[in-house]
């Protein structure tokens, strides 16, 4: 057995207290999803209005990757990330206090600017595991971050209804502002960092997809799964909250528990690229997005239907996350966080525009319209996947031959 406390140049307590705050960063964008209808009704908006928060939050989310995360890759991580975070808990604190929904629109859009420590977290990572653990290593922490999302809105339903809305973003800020200090002390001390002007910087980003078909490859089968995703879990909460449901917020928030067993079940998704397993793996994992999905609109009516539909499309989603993030990141050591920039901000663009599109589909046709929406995006990922299979496993293999030169 295995008894030494490292893992792969990560001691374990680091792995765990990475995978914690990654989890709690990326879950503070999700807090609001199971308190809609609550909101909603304090604010006397609509359903598509309330959905808007959702939205703004992801949207500062992409902002903040892009113009923050690349930072990684020329700033001490070990100041920048704590700092980082502590930004965050006051942005969470702000919407504790919010007095109008205006105001609840602007803190929720700054608590997706600053709450990319989760991101900034991934490479870090990657630069400390070895090579050939790498995918196992991003794929404990890729879980903690879909936990992370999953789990919040258990824990957000529960608090709300005892003691209100507001209390989860004090919860969330206390809990922010904590990790931040315990991230400044346990951070590995970087010697040196790249001197790089900003504005190339946010350039190189560009570049770095430009130059990789992978990449380019990867981000549009990425981006129509979290079309799906966002789509699916703003447009359940209007599900459950309505008849024949009518569940409370801690009601809807326990769905999520079910997610999390389904990203639990995905946890060694990271391994099946390290066996060179990425690209089939993706084909399988995008078919089983669209069985989940057809279960949902077969069995909406049924909540043992819908939970098994829950548990199979966050272990698919789950599994794609993993293997899309390992696989770009392992192309260029030195651009990790550029990498990990278009990765983040492909992905919550389109989980912006999804519950945007949940908002307005349910709005008109209820369920069958989301699930015709959701049917789209998943059969335009298969045909992206379909046509960029040997671009993407040309670049693994020439991946995996260039560690085996280095190591040579």
């Amino acid at each position: 057995m295995k008894t030494t406390a490292q893992t792969n140049g990560i001691t374990r307590p680091m792995l765990w207290v990475l995978s914690v705050a990654s989890a709690i960063a990326v879950g503070n964008l999700y807090w609001i999803q199971p308190l809609l209808s609550e909101v909603a009704s304090e604010f006397n908006v609509s359903s598509s209005q309330a959905s808007y928060l959702v939205t703004v939050t992801q949207v500062g989310y992409a902002v903040g990757v892009l113009l923050l995360l690349p930072l990684g890759d020329a700033l001490n991580r070990k100041r920048f990330i704590p700092t980082v975070m502590l930004i965050g808990s006051l942005m969470l604190f702000l919407c504790s206090i919010a007095n109008n929904f205006e105001l609840l629109l602007i803190g929720l859009g700054l608590v997706g600017v600053f709450t990319i420590s989760g991101q900034l977290i991934v490479p870090l990572a990657g630069s400390l595991a070895s090579e050939e653990k790498r995918g196992q290593i991003v794929g404990i922490l890729a879980s903690g971050i879909l936990c992370g999302i999953l789990l919040s809105r258990t824990i957000s339903g529960l608090l709300a209804d005892i003691f209100g809305w507001r209390a989860i973003y004090v919860f969330a800020g206390v809990t922010s502002l904590i990790l931040s200090v315990i991230l400044a002390r346990v951070l590995p001390a970087e010697k040196h960092s790249n001197k790089v002007n900003y504005i190339p910087l946010l350039a190189s980003v560009i570049n770095v997809v430009y130059r990789y078909r992978a990449i380019q490859v990867t981000l549009l089968i990425t981006s129509c799964v979290f079309v799906v995703f966002s789509m699916f879990w703003t447009s359940i909460t209007f599900l459950l909250s309505a008849e024949p449901y009518s569940y409370s917020m801690s009601q809807i928030g326990l769905v999520g528990l079910l997610g999390f067993a389904g990203a639990l079940a995905a946890r060694n998704a990271g391994k099946l690229h390290d066996k060179g397993l990425s690209v089939p793996m993706t084909g399988v994992a995008l078919s089983l997005v669209f069985v989940s999905i057809i279960i949902s609109w077969w069995g909406h009516f049924s909540i043992l239907m819908l939970l098994g539909a829950v548990l199979l499309l966050d272990m698919a989603i789950q599994t794609l996350n993993v293997l899309n993030q390992t696989r770009i990141i392992s192309l260029e050591p030195q651009s990790r966080s550029r990498i990990n920039t278009a990765f983040i901000v492909v992905n919550f663009v389109a989980a912006a525009f999804g519950s945007v599109l949940a908002g307005i589909l349910w709005q008109h046709g209820g369920w069958d319209w989301i699930v015709f929406g959701e049917t789209s995006c998943v059969l335009l990922s298969l045909l992206f996947w379909w046509f960029g299979k040997r671009a993407l496993g040309k670049t693994q293999a020439e991946t995996e031959e260039k560690v085996l030169q280095t190591e040579a």
